[in-house]
C-alpha cells in the first residue's frame, strides 16, 4: 500500500484516523492502534516482508537494551553496537545488493557461475535500517536510554507515514513523542494542508511530468534527438523533486494528523547556488545521517585537507550505493563528491563573484547528474549525455515532440518550474499578506480541491509510480 493510493485515501486513512480520535487521550492505546495499522500497511503488498520487519525490530530492541546496560563496559557496548551495524547492513545488503554481487562475479569470470535469486526488495528497508542504526549508535553515545517498551520500539521503526519513502526519522526526535504528544485542531488542520500539498505534488505534477520522461527513455537511441534529451533531462529533476518532496510532505502531514512532528526533508534545493548548499537542502535526513554516522566518525574535516577530501568522497560513494549497486548511481555519487571537493578547494569562491554563474553551474551539475541517475547504467547514460552536448548531430526521429509531450505536460512543466521556490520567494517578498491565508477557510478549500483533483486522476488510472520506493 502507498500513501498516495486510492485504498489508502478512501479506506485506510479515514478508518485509522477515526479510531485514533476515539482513543481520546490514552497514549498507550493510540500507540497500539498505530502499530497495528502500520503492520497492516506494510504487509499489504507482500506479507512475507513482515518477517523481516519483525526481525529488525526484535534484534534492535534487544541490542539497544544490551548497549544501554553495558554503558560502563565500553568494549562490551562497542561489540554489541558492531553486531547491530553488521546485522542491519547485512539484511540491507542481502536484499539490495546480493544479486548485483552475483552478476559482478559472473561478469568477472566471463560465464554464468552463479544463478541470480528472485529477491524482491522490501519497501522502506533502506529507511528503517538507517533509522535503527542511528538508534543503536546514539544509545552507545549516551544521547538517550534504550526503549524498554516493545510496542513503542516497533512503532518507531514501522510508523506508516514514514516507513516507505522516509524521511529517516531518528529516535531522539520520535521517541519522546511516543510517550507524550499534542493533538490539536490547529495541528490537524496543518497536517491536512501539508498532506494535500504533498499529494498534489505527487499526482498532479510528478506523475504528469513522468509520462513524457518515460516515453523518451523508452525510445531507441536512434529516435532520441538532442532536443528530446534536453527536455527530458530538465524535466526529470522536477519530477523526482515533486515525487520525493511530495511524499515527504505527505509524511509530515500525516504525522501531524496523529500528533507527531516528523523532520523536514527538503528546503527548496533548486534555489541552491552550490552543490554544497544543494545537499543541505535536498534529502536532508539522509545527508545529516551520513554526516553524523559516517563523515564525522571518519574524522570529518579535523585531519587535514587530504583526509577531509577522502572522507567526502567516501560519503558520496556511500550515498550513491545507498540508492543501488548500478554503475550510474556510483558515478553519480562520485560526481557529487568531486564537485564538493572542488568547491572547498576554491571553486565556490570563484562562483560567488557572479550570482548568475553559480546558479547555472549548480543546475547543470544537477541536470547532468540526474541523467546518469535516471538511466542507472553509466554507459547508456553517456549516450544520452552525448546527445545533449552535441545536439546538432541528433536532429531526426521517427517521433515528433508533440507525440511525446502533451499540452497538459507542457503546462504542468511551467507550473512545476515556478513552484521550485520561485513563486514562494516572490510571494514572501512582494505579497506577505498571502501568508495570512495559510490555514484559513480559503486555504482549506484550495486543499480540498487539490485532493479532489488528485483522486480524480488516481481513479482514472493515471500513471502513478513512486520513484523512491525502489531505493
Amino acid at each position: 500500500m502507498n500513501i498516495n493510493s486510492m485504498i489508502f485515501l478512501t479506506a485506510f486513512l479515514p478508518v485509522v484516523f477515526a479510531a485514533d480520535r476515539l482513543c481520546v487521550r490514552n497514549i498507550k492505546a493510540k500507540n497500539v492502534l498505530l502499530l497495528l495499522a502500520s503492520l497492516v500497511f506494510y504487509a499489504w503488498g507482500n506479507p512475507a516482508h513482515l518477517l523481516l520487519l519483525f526481525l529488525s525490530i526484535a534484534v534492535n530492541f534487544c541490542l539497544g537494551i544490551v548497549i544501554d546496560a553495558k554503558r560502563e563496559n565500553k568494549k562490551a557496548a562497542k561489540a554489541a553496537l558492531a553486531a547491530g551495524v553488521i546485522i542491519n547492513l547485512g539484511m540491507l545488503g542481502y536484499y539490495k545488493y546480493f544479486n548485483a554481487l552475483l552478476g559482478l562475479l559472473n561478469d568477472i569470470s566471463g560465464r554464468q557461475i552463479f544463478e541470480q535469486k528472485g529477491i524482491s526488495l522490501p519497501i522502506g528497508i533502506s529507511i528503517f535500517t538507517f533509522g535503527t542504526i542511528s538508534y543503536l549508535a546514539d544509545i552507545y553515545r549516551g544521547h538517550y536510554r534504550a526503549e524498554k517498551n516493545p510496542v513503542d520500539m516497533a512503532l518507531y521503526v514501522s510508523f506508516f507515514p514514514k516507513i516507505s519513502v522516509g524521511p529517516i526519522a531518528r529516535y531522539k526526535d520520535i521517541g519522546p513523542q511516543l510517550k507524550a504528544r499534542t493533538i490539536s485542531e490547529e495541528k490537524t488542520i496543518e497536517g491536512i494542508r501539508r498532506f494535500s500539498y504533498g499529494l498534489a505534488k505527487k499526482v498532479l505534477l510528478a506523475n504528469i511530468l513522468g509520462t513524457y520522461i518515460d516515453k523518451v527513455y523508452s525510445l531507441g537511441f536512434a529516435d532520441v534527438t538532442g532536443t528530446m534529451a534536453w527536455v527530458a533531462a530538465i524535466l526529470y529533476p522536477l519530477q523526482i523533486y515533486y515525487d520525493f518532496s511530495g511524499f515527504a510532505d505527505m509524511a509530515v502531514g500525516l504525522g501531524k494528523m496523529f500528533g507527531f512532528d516528523i523532520c523536514e526533508n527538503f528546503d527548496y534545493p533548486y534555489l541552491s547556488g552550490s552543490i554544497q548548499e544543494f545537499w543541505r537542502r535536498w534529502h536532508i535526513s539522509l545527508g545529516s545521517w551520513f554526516r553524523d554516522y559516517l563523515y564525522i566518525p571518519l574524522g570529518g574535516n579535523r585531519k587535514g585537507k587530504m583526509r577531509t577530501n577522502l572522507n567526502l568522497m567516501i560519503v558520496f560513494l556511500a550515498t550513491g550505493l545507498w540508492h543501488g549497486a548500478a554503475s550510474g548511481y556510483i558515478v553519480w555519487g562520485v560526481i557529487q563528491g568531486v564537485c564538493l571537493i572542488a568547491e572547498r578547494a576554491g571553486l565556490k569562491k570563484i562562483l560567488e563573484k557572479t550570482k548568475v554563474l553559480k546558479y547555472i553551474y549548480t543546475e547543470l551539475v544537477v541536470i547532468f547528474g540526474e541523467v546518469i541517475f535516471r538511466v542507472g547504467n553509466f554507459s547508456y547514460a553517456l549516450r544520452y549525455l552525448k546527445r545533449m552536448v552535441l545536439p546538432w548531430r541528433y536532429t531526426t526521429s521517427a517521433y515528433a515532440m508533440q507525440e511525446l509531450m502533451s499540452n497538459r505536460c507542457m503546462v504542468t512543466a511551467l507550473i512545476a518550474l515556478l513552484g521550485i521556490g520561485i513563486i514562494q520567494v516572490f510571494v514572501k517578498k512582494c505579497c506577505p499578506a498571502v501568508a495570512r491565508l495559510k490555514g484559513g477557510k480559503l486555504d482549506m478549500l484550495y486543499c480540498m480541491c487539490l485532493v479532489a483533483a488528485s483522486m480524480l486522476l488516481l481513479i482514472n488510472g493515471t500513471y502513478n509510480p513512486a520513484i523512491y520506493l525502489n531505493f
